[in-house]
């Protein structure tokens, strides 16, 4: 007997690119299931062999500007016989493609009586100075790049007219509640405008030591915020989670993403003598405050040996459009992850997905299907990311509130869709114009051994 659907207020997704990444839109499943995918590793992008940078390098950020894409980082080493650290410094580098990335002799600061260097800042803060291009239309030109970096009391903030030449925009830190030493991060939120940080505590659990959790707070100005609140993950349980890497995806800015480095403090690898692993896990929220996030990893540690050892496995902050590596396809979507912390040279590794690609509702040859909540949008054709085998297929069908199938809308009118692209237009009977519909609707997606990542309506 078919379950019955409940008729509910209908949402405005208005023209949104609405990727498959959570339950938001989701009814109904049958026989499918949401499925976690995992990115692909590429070249090392980077390696940290410079004197002053060295093999505990961290709090990596990555974010595009203009025609390159620019990267920060701490360069610091640490040497196991000796017990010594180097001084910490703030490192840039840039890159046309995402792939190979170059480090500029800047001429700021001196090391070891040269300024021959891609030191961008010395000094307070240095430990996880984090910047960011600040897209806020009423931002000053003066501040157009921000950060955010851990100084005695809290974190302190900071600007720059082009993202290299920094300088405090005030002595006292703006955020007071939370444990600062990881990376601590805050953005301009075009979906809500506002500026929003998220930056690491200790969270108490009943009975047992904190654990490493997340904070977010709220500012208008960026200087004076909101009181820290926890993220609420609901019922997922707690884990360490050593940074967040939150930030807006840039296809669908109103949902923010995050790569947190889950830590596992208790587990001992065989080859070191440091204890705790890592991996990094995906988490996405559509307010900031509540969350789903995956026990499953995104990026496991996988077969090279220095990836199973502490503090391995950091997500950079930001996710960058690059080149496909296959002649032929499209651009994809590229994020950066550690490894060699601890080893002779810290470096970063570039992984790549398909553009929406964290998620998708998925069936098996045998078949499933999908059904929406009520929604009204904007648009006169519907659009999906999708990929099928050469015997799988998605069709669609468009139907009231209360389920009932549109008059030449329905599962029987749709058009076969079979193949694998980011942007295919939904036809019924070689049609594709929506014109005639009324809204709100729900929308059907049967779907067999195939993978549907995102809709879009679309003029």
């Amino acid at each position: 007997m078919p379950q019955k659907i409940k008729i509910t207020e209908a949402i405005d997704i208005g023209s949104n690119l609405e990727p498959f990444i959570d339950d938001f839109l989701i009814q109904k499943l049958s026989r499918a299931r949401l499925v976690l995918h995992h990115p692909t590793p590429r070249e090392v992008a980077i390696v940290h062999d410079e004197p002053w940078e060295g093999n505990t390098s961290a709090y990596w950020t990555v974010f595009p500007d203009g025609n390159r894409f620019r990267m920060y980082y701490r360069g610091v080493g640490h040497d196991f016989k000796t017990g010594k650290t180097s001084k910490e410094v703030v490192c840039y580098a840039e890159s046309k493609d995402g792939k190979t990335w170059t480090k500029p002799e800047l001429g700021l600061f001196d090391f070891r009586g040269s300024k021959k260097n891609n030191i961008v800042w010395k000094g307070f803060g240095t430990h996880n100075f984090t910047p960011f291009k600040d897209s806020n239309p009423q931002c000053k030109r003066s501040h157009r790049y921000k950060a955010l970096a851990s100084h005695q009391r809290g974190l302190v903030a900071f600007k720059s007219s082009d993202g290299i030449q920094w300088s405090l925009i005030q002595d006292e830190p703006v955020i007071t509640k939370g444990a600062f030493d990881s990376q601590n991060l805050a953005f301009w939120d075009s979906a809500r405008e506002r500026y929003v940080d998220f930056h690491r505590g200790f969270r108490p659990r009943r009975g047992k030591d904190g654990v490493r959790d997340i904070m977010t707070c709220t500012s208008s100005d960026f200087i004076n915020w909101t009181e820290p609140e926890w993220l609420d993950f609901g019922s997922t349980p707690s884990e360490h989670l050593y940074t967040n890497a939150v930030t807006p995806y840039p296809r669908a800015p109103h949902i923010c993403v995050g790569f947190p480095k889950r830590f596992v403090p208790t587990r001992q690898p065989p080859h070191h003598p440091t204890t705790g692993i890592s991996d990094t896990v995906f988490m996405t929220s559509r307010d900031g405050l509540q969350w789903r996030r995956w026990t499953e990893a995104f990026i496991r540690p996988g077969l090279q040996k220095e990836r199973w050892v502490n503090r391995n496995n950091m997500t950079a902050w930001g996710i960058l459009e690059t080149k496909a590596d296959t002649t032929g396809c499209p651009d994809e979507l590229s994020i950066y992850s550690s490894e060699g912390y601890y080893q002779k040279d810290c470096r970063m590794r570039r992984f790549t997905l398909r553009k929406d690609g964290f998620v998708s509702i998925q069936a098996d040859g045998k078949g499933g299907e999908m059904v929406t909540k009520p929604f009204n949008f904007e648009g006169r054709k519907l659009s999906l990311n999708f990929s099928t085998s050469a015997a799988g297929g998605v069709r669609v069908e468009l139907q009231t509130p209360s389920a009932k199938a549109i008059r030449g809308f329905s599962l029987d009118d749709c058009d076969e869709i079979f193949g694998d692209e980011l942007e295919r237009d939904v036809t019924w009977n070689g049609k594709s114009s929506l014109a005639s519909i009324r809204q709100p609707v729900r929308v059907r997606f049967v779907i067999s051994d195939a993978d549907l990542y995102a809709m879009q309506f679309r003029a």
